[in-house]
């Protein structure tokens, strides 16, 4: 088990809930529009956020943003110390850092000296464009020398007495990620944030993203993750919601199952479908719902929800685990059902 890290209200770590995190794609210092774009992103479901800090107008703005938003936000600092110490005196809950950008060991005890009088944790930060060279000669480019060079800069962190520490080692590789934090597993208690670095764009990201943070999940490694795409970030916290559910990670949620349909289906089963997950969206309540083709898929294949619809020749069936409950015709179908969801879910 991993050691529990406090970034502002949430907890990581530990026996704590997997967070899913998010970044900012608007220049900081432009804070209301950030503002509006955080308070979209808690609406999907993110947890922590990160905003990218390049000069004093960012960090300056932090103080603006935390006074608008309920969660957690981070400092993604890079080249300049100076601007991680600015940030946490201006309010910041995390700082994300590359300890290899920064220069020389005296300016990362001076980040340390800050993060440990103000309490607040940072985040270490290796990629493979990183690795730093002795470890690269030494292994070759691989998850030995990627996790290498995090973990000494860990070291130096651990030198000047920071304790609440959080780890990434990211790859734009899936198997390079997924071998990555196999191996910090392996080595340390720290917290892990994982994700694949530069998945994509939206389709070929969400698919990368999914394969390896799903697989590292399974493995019951991770305690905080960021699906990235190319994309607007909106979609970053609704895909992690949807990896942490489908690995049984998030239960508290309405799980819509339907079959993929075929030439027995007499009925608009695919939009009915894609209408009750709208629906369901933002239910917050452990329930199964199933949407199924035909009888041949209908109660006995999906006997274990809590409601569900299929179709036959002349009409379609509701059910209620095997039990039909009702039979009615296609063209009150949708009606019938939706009014069964309803009331389910109160």
């Amino acid at each position: 088990m991993t050691n529990a890290v406090k970034i502002g209200s949430v907890l990581i770590g530990g026996n704590n809930p997997v967070a899913v995190q998010s970044m900012t794609n608007i220049k900081t210092q432009n804070y209301t529009q950030v503002i509006e774009q955080i308070l979209a992103l808690e609406q999907e479901g993110c947890d922590i956020v990160r905003v990218a800090v390049k000069d004093e107008e960012d960090a300056l703005a932090i103080k603006h943003i935390k006074k608008a938003i309920t969660i957690p936000l981070v400092a993604d600092i890079h080249f300049d110390y100076n601007l991680a110490i600015l940030s946490v005196e201006n309010g910041v809950d995390k700082v994300r850092i590359n300890p290899g950008n920064i220069g020389l060991e005296q300016n990362i005890k001076k980040v340390a000296d800050c993060l440990k009088a103000n309490n607040i944790p940072v985040r270490v930060g290796a990629n493979t464009g990183s690795i730093e060279k002795e470890f690269l000669s030494k292994y070759g480019k691989n998850e030995i020398s990627l996790c290498e060079s995090a973990l000494k800069d860990v070291a130096i962190f651990e030198k000047y007495g920071v304790k609440d520490i959080v780890i990434s080692a990211k790859a734009s590789d899936t198997l390079l990620t997924v071998k990555a934090y196999r191996y910090l597993a392996s080595k340390t208690n720290y917290p892990l944030h994982i994700g694949v670095t530069e998945a994509g764009t939206y389709e070929n990201g969400i698919i990368k993203s999914s394969v390896g943070i799903g697989a590292l999940l399974v493995d019951g490694i991770g305690d905080t993750l960021r699906v990235s795409l190319t994309a607007s970030p909106i979609f970053e916290p609704m895909i992690g919601r949807k990896i942490l559910r489908a690995v049984g990670r998030e239960t508290n949620f309405v799980e819509v199952i339907s079959c993929p349909t075929c030439g027995r289906t007499e009925y608009d089963c695919i939009g009915l479908a894609n209408k009750v997950e709208k629906l369901v969206k933002n239910i917050k309540k452990p329930l199964k719902i199933a949407v199924m083709g035909c009888v041949v898929n209908g109660p006995g294949e999906a006997k274990d929800c809590d409601l569900g619809i299929a179709g036959s020749k002349d009409f379609c069936v509701i059910f209620k685990g095997e039990t039909v409950v009702k039979k009615v015709p296609f063209n009150q179908a949708e009606e019938e059902f939706i009014k069964e969801i309803e009331s389910i879910a109160k």
